[in-house]
């Protein structure tokens, strides 16, 4: 039995409320139909259990929404519009704290590691005109994010990418000299090894009713899904490198997939004596999700630097 169509409460902002239209997600994309039916439920749907399916989902929710065109080669992450979305409002809500509860349009932010689907940059762009440098890896991914960002008519001017050179920093080499930002996001690799990700990719097509050899309805290369030590270490590594860039950033926001690594994440930012640490949660139906965010600038210094 394929996964009911969306009904997740998301932000209140968020434009992905409700079940999916169909009828209006078809006709922004064509293509879509042919991956249409009714599911057991008796309500039209997609087989999330198709990679192809996904995909044309995902294309067809940025098409409707926000008027864009996406492609994206087999094997990268597809990532859930819907949630990725919810990442970028309650970011807003965090700046507009700093700015008299008004979300501040006039932005430069950094979403570290963006991958090849380049999906925080295009959604921030597309509901606030932010600017956006987004870093990664390896040059694939960037090769095909700067095409995603080419076939956008004027993105190229919101959106430059940039090639993390040294696989063993964060912010080092790509975040320059004279530059700053108003905030980072970051979606860390979750898994802490090759072994954990199949484990648990094995388990999702299990959970599927797929075969052992089916590929992944959301794919993935390794540097996506899993790093040495996994998102505890990777948001760690982003703690202890920020502050020698806490002038450039005012907020430093990374998710947290797993809740149980808040406590040491919150230790390490005490010892350092950030000056605010919040944790936002986020609701997407029966999934929790939430960020944490830091900052060693006081409320006027954030305040004045919005309003440059």
């Amino acid at each position: 039995m394929n996964k009911p169509a969306a009904t997740s409460p998301f932000h209140p902002r968020n434009r992905h409320q409700g079940r999916y239209d169909f009828a209006a997600l078809t006709a922004a994309h064509p293509p879509l139909a042919v991956k249409v039916r009714p599911n057991g439920y008796g309500e039209l749907s997609v087989d999330f259990a198709d990679p192809e399916a996904v995909m044309l989902l995902n294309q067809a929710l940025l098409k409707l929404f926000y008027n864009l065109n996406w492609q994206l080669p087999a094997g990268y992450l597809t990532p859930p519009v819907p949630g990725r979305a919810d990442y970028v409002h309650a970011l807003a809500d965090l700046l507009a704290g700093d700015n008299g509860g008004v979300v501040p349009r006039d932005l430069d932010v950094m979403d570290i590691g963006c991958g090849a689907n380049c999906i925080y940059p295009l959604i921030g762009n597309a509901e606030y005109g932010w600017r956006f440098t987004g870093t990664d890896i390896t040059s694939e991914a960037i090769t095909v994010a700067g095409q995603i960002v080419a076939s956008n008519p004027g993105l190229q001017r919101a959106v430059r990418l940039r090639r993390q050179k040294d696989a063993s920093a964060i912010f080092a080499g790509v975040v320059h000299k004279n530059e700053h930002y108003h905030a980072v996001l970051c979606n860390p690799p979750f898994h802490a090894s090759a072994e954990e990700a199949a484990t648990v990719g094995q388990r999702k097509t299990r959970n599927l009713g797929l075969g052992k050899n089916a590929p992944l309805n959301f794919g993935g290369h390794h540097n996506e899904l899993w790093c040495d030590g996994g998102e505890r270490k990777f948001v760690g590594q982003m703690i202890a490198e920020s502050v020698a860039y806490s002038d450039h950033i005012i907020w430093f926001t990374s998710l947290v997939s797993r809740k149980e690594n808040l406590p040491a994440l919150r230790d390490q930012l005490r010892d350092l004596d950030a000056y605010e640490v919040r944790i936002i949660e986020m609701a997407q139906g029966q999934k929790q999700s939430r960020f944490i965010a830091w900052t060693f600038q006081p409320p006027a210094t954030r305040a004045k630097r919005l309003k440059r």
